[in-house]
């Protein structure tokens, strides 16, 4: 087979492509033709169903497959598909350009080549920017998803977004009407539940938007087995042992046995920096070789086993409780100080008043030496002070004394003369 007449003209610009024409026309190659009437249409929230009609005139010796890419924003997605249905469900990206490209292809047939891509495109609504961002949601205690969300940089303050969700086993997309706003983030939470037994979930596909077609829509589908996050261990209980202490918590109700694990923090004497954390598979731990002397702290958190729920969200840690009591050192030095001390004052005010009551009980005799010494030492004090202020009646009884004097010693002779006439 030659090559067109316009091929010449088209070569210098395409000189690659001619060569692999060229090559393959020489090898008896020939071009697939391509599939016809590309189209998309929704499933349900956030999934497109796309379509195409297959290629006329293939021999019945080529095994035919599609090969499908999807582009988002000009960039293909590393997710090519090779099938022989006319179909490929995906999920949709509303806020960005997302096309589909799909060729024909003969397996294992080396006499033909694929056909030219056939392409259509999907363009984003709204204004740019306006989108909800950092969507997160979190499934909590198998019972409920909440999600949360910011507004888009250059949506108004005034835009009401509305969350709408759907999974395999609901008829239609359901809303979320339980929703606040707080500090600028958006939160709304519906039930998600199934029963207990079950041990595959469907994915679920989430919607934002607004009434507004000026704000753009956002479409994530999420996988709820990564999302788990198990309720707080409930009912902690400690009690002492002869050779340790049993840490019990309540069993969680919605989650299946064996698909759970917890740990165990221990700290001794409110020693926050060297916790040990223990593991158990159970609702309850035994911890040996403690100190009679010490107080011990514990606390425990779940998280779901990766065999049940491929997550990495912990529960919240437990309330903290306490056994035993701290043997305080500084306390001991006190006291070793303090007794000692209020004893030594004690025995003095004891002695001080025993000394007190001594003399209440048994006063001490007066001496008499002192008593006629104090007397004689007023009466020369009283003579002293009255001849300095009385000179003359100092004379005076100076001149009575001598009298007085002469006197005795008159009547002392007379008395003595007649004794000795008697002899």
């Amino acid at each position: 087979m030659a090559v067109p007449a316009a091929a010449p003209l088209l070569c210098p610009l395409l000189l690659p492509v001619c060569w692999v024409v060229a090559a393959g026309t020489a090898a008896g190659e020939k071009i697939l033709p391509s599939p016809s009437n590309l189209n998309y249409s929704f499933i349900h929230v956030c999934t497109l169903n796309w379509t195409w009609n297959p290629p006329g005139n293939i021999s019945s010796g080529c095994n035919l497959e599609y090969a499908s890419d999807i582009v988002i924003n000009g960039a293909p997605e590393d997710r090519r598909e090779w099938s022989k249905s006319r179909f490929r469900v995906t999920d949709v990206h509303l806020n960005e350009e997302m096309r589909l490209r799909v060729r024909s292809e003969c397996k294992n047939d080396n006499t033909s080549e694929p056909s030219s891509w056939v392409e259509t495109s999907l363009l984003p609504k709204g204004i740019p920017g306006t989108a909800a961002v950092d969507l997160s949601c979190v499934w909590h205690n198998l019972e409920y998803m909440a999600c949360t969300w910011r507004p888009g940089e250059n949506a108004s303050s005034d835009t009401n977004y509305a969350l709408f969700y759907w999974f395999d086993g609901l008829e239609n997309p359901k809303k979320c009407s339980n929703s606040s706003v707080g500090q600028g983030i958006f939160e709304c939470i519906f039930s998600f539940t199934f029963p207990k037994v079950t041990s595959t979930y469907p994915a679920i596909s989430v919607l934002i938007r607004d009434d507004s077609e000026e704000i753009m829509p956002v479409c994530a589908s999420k996988n709820p087995t990564t999302l788990v996050k198990p309720a707080t261990p409930r009912q902690l209980t400690l009690s002492k042992t002869d050779d340790g202490i049993d840490v019990k918590w309540s069993e969680s109700e919605t989650f299946p046995k064996s698909c759970l694990h917890y740990e165990v923090i221990k700290y001794c004497n409110d020693d926050l920096d060297n916790g040990q954390i223990i593991q158990s598979e159970m609702n309850s731990v035994s911890v040996a070789g403690i100190d009679a002397n010490s107080k011990y702290t514990f606390k425990v958190r779940a998280k779901p086993k990766r065999e049940c729920y491929n997550s990495d969200f912990h529960s919240d840690w437990s309330e903290e409780k306490s056994i035993g009591e701290k043997w305080d050192s500084t306390i001991y030095v006190v006291l070793i100080i303090t007794i000692p001390l209020i004893v030594a004052v004690s025995t003095i005010i004891l002695l001080v008043y025993l000394k007190r009551l001594k003399i209440l009980i048994l006063p001490p005799i007066p001496d008499p030496r002192e008593i006629l010494k104090r007397m004689f030492g007023e009466q020369n004090e009283d003579s002293q002070s009255s001849a300095k202020d009385d000179p003359m009646s100092a004379f005076d009884r100076l001149i009575i004394e001598e009298e007085i004097n002469s006197l005795i010693l008159t009547e002392t002779s007379e008395s003595t003369n007649p004794e000795k006439e008697n002899r």
